[in-house]
């Protein structure tokens, strides 16, 4: 089975009922059938986003100790290499590091990038949104 490598878009999407991906990420980020993983980098994402942005520290929490259960062992530290080939692929598609640390970890592992970063990512390519039909 696949790994999906899971961007924060997806998790904090899986977590609003008022996101659009809602249904689409909501089973990825709880049915522990699918192997998903993250970056540690993902973390510091939805605390941003969901504790500090939208004021919501013990959702940010919670979140945060459902990827690290659900990605146990796939949870990804950066390293000297990946950041050498983050950099690389962000002056390639002219994305941030962030973005870019994400399609680096993907292609090291062979694992599927969803994300929710439609004019960055899928539009390139680079990632599948939650809603696709099918996962390669």
């Amino acid at each position: 089975m696949t790994v999906l490598l899971l961007d924060a878009g997806v998790w904090i999407a899986a977590k609003d009922g008022q996101d659009r991906y809602f249904e689409a990420a909501r089973p990825l980020a709880v049915d522990f059938d699918q192997p998903v993983a993250a970056l540690d980098l993902t973390l510091y994402e939805v605390a941003n986003v969901v504790g500090a942005r939208k004021q919501r520290s013990d959702e940010a929490v919670d979140l945060c100790r459902l990827i690290s259960a659900r990605c146990a062992e796939r949870l990804v530290a950066i390293d000297a290499e990946l950041i050498r080939r983050t950099l690389e692929i962000a002056t390639e598609h002219g994305l941030t590091a962030y973005d870019a640390a994400y399609v680096a970890v993907a292609r090291r592992h062979g694992w599927t990038l969803v994300s929710t970063d439609i004019g960055d990512l899928v539009s390139k390519g680079l990632a599948v949104a939650p809603d696709a039909a099918d996962y390669p």
